[in-house]
């Protein structure tokens, strides 16, 4: 019998009887014996992570960004349970956002023109003496108007959220899938911090002492933008000290009506903090508010990881109505369920679903803000985005404590859907106004 110089076989996965008369030396050595199947590939978020420096930026902006729940929290709670007022450390803490709303958007321009590095890490410094004098006015009771001074200092602390957005954009500028799951991973991000982060305060200031959040805000802040700015290799470029290209991201044509929508945004989040904690507090239940809150944080978390895997087709400025449609519709949920149950565990499961409408608004938000900001000032374009977000979040409040008190904390509820339906109407407007123009 001949000697076979080659063996082969159709490869159709099916099992077959082969003649061990047959099979000789050679053929045993060719022959694969591992288990035939495909590998799994890997998911989208797995692959934004393999590409270099991607996980050491992400961790390092992650422990930046969590004091960003911290220090207002912190801040009311160290100056009320010292000073025992209230309305102090809410005028303080409120002239901390009124300075960042104008301070804010200058430190973008500067990061765009200079880089993130030269600029985020002096800024961040003096960020944090403002809160270390903050600690020290308080522990040292010193006059009122130290607390304001030392506060305002801390407008200066940079947008980390936004700096890593600029990263991501920068990274995968050729890839629009790989850029849309980035931008669901950062607001999952910042959705994890502001549901962590007043927790962490809260539990650092009652256990501790009063100035634990603080100072442990500080420690996180000052750390990751460190190690954040020292990732140089998923830096985007500098600009220099001339005039970036375009704009200024304000005049961009459709930003001003994205930064209207923003703004209403805003309110729905201030104003659903103030009328839930007044719910639990009129429920004997106030202890539980916040935790309540971190369930709706937790559903826009959730939200934003799933809405990161898909595969979406048409244009962010088409699903960006449907967005805010469905948050707006949500957002009756906790409505009827406050006015119609009294039960803070149907509000509670109310507002997980209503914060399920949150991340895919807030991404695709961030999309268009980046679609329509000039070359060049991408961190002042989305700072200004937050900037109105901020804006909001303080009209909100100050619009669901009015309602709360004068009329009653379930028909509160009706300003985050007032202000839901604005965010509609605008962001229908301009896309038919878009599209009257050619858009």
């Amino acid at each position: 019998m001949p000697r076979p110089t080659s063996t082969s076989a159709p490869d159709d996965g099916k099992v077959r009887d082969i003649p061990l008369s047959t099979v000789t030396a050679d053929a045993l050595v060719a022959v694969d014996f591992r288990p035939r199947g495909r590998a799994r590939p890997p998911g989208p978020y797995r692959r934004l992570f393999a590409r270099p420096g991607a996980l050491a930026f992400t961790a390092a902006n992650l422990a930046a960004r969590l004091p960003m729940g911290m220090f207002s929290v912190s801040a009311v709670v160290m100056i009320a349970g010292t000073r025992g007022s209230y309305a102090l450390a809410g005028a303080v803490t409120a002239t901390g956002l009124a300075a960042t709303a104008v301070v804010a958007p200058g430190i973008a321009r500067l990061v765009d023109r200079y880089g993130q590095a030269r600029v985020a890490v002096p800024a961040t410094l003096l960020a944090a003496l403002g809160s270390l004098a903050l600690v020290l006015c308080v522990r040292y009771g010193a006059p009122s108007w130290t607390l304001f001074a030392a506060y305002a200092a801390t407008a200066s602390t940079p947008n980390t959220g936004g700096m890593s957005r600029a990263r991501w954009a920068h990274l995968l500028k050729d890839d629009a899938g790989a850029l849309h799951t980035a931008n669901s991973l950062e607001q999952a991000v910042d959705e994890l911090c502001f549901m962590l982060g007043p927790v962490l305060a809260a539990f650092l200031c009652g256990t501790f002492f009063p100035q634990a959040g603080t100072l442990v805000a500080v420690t996180l802040l000052v750390t990751g933008v460190l190690a954040f700015a020292a990732q140089r290799s998923t830096e985007p470029p500098a600009h220099g000290s001339t005039s970036a290209p375009g704009p200024a991201p304000l005049r961009a044509p459709g930003m001003p009506a994205l930064l209207a929508v923003c703004l209403a945004l805003g309110a729905v989040f201030g104003s659903t903090e103030v009328v839930t904690i007044a719910y639990a507090d009129a429920q004997g239940q106030r202890a539980a508010a916040g935790a309540v809150l971190g369930l709706q944080a937790a559903g826009s978390c959730v939200a934003g990881l799933v809405y990161g895997r898909l595969r979406l087709t048409g244009s962010p400025e088409r699903r960006y109505p449907w967005c805010v449609a469905a948050m707006t519709a949500l957002l009756l949920l906790p409505a009827l369920a406050a006015s119609g149950t009294g039960s803070l565990v149907v509000l509670a499961g109310a507002l997980l679903l209503a914060g399920m409408a949150t991340a895919p608004t807030m991404i695709t938000n961030m999309a268009l803000v980046q679609r329509r900001t000039p070359p060049g000032r991408l961190n002042e374009g989305m700072t200004l985005a937050v900037t109105a977000l901020l804006g909001g979040i303080a009209c909100g409040s100050a619009a669901g404590g009015w309602t709360v008190e004068h009329t009653s904390p379930s028909t509160g509820y009706a300003v985050p859907v007032t202000a839901a339906a604005t965010a509609l109407l605008v962001s229908v407007g301009a896309r038919m106004l878009g599209r009257g123009r050619g858009a």
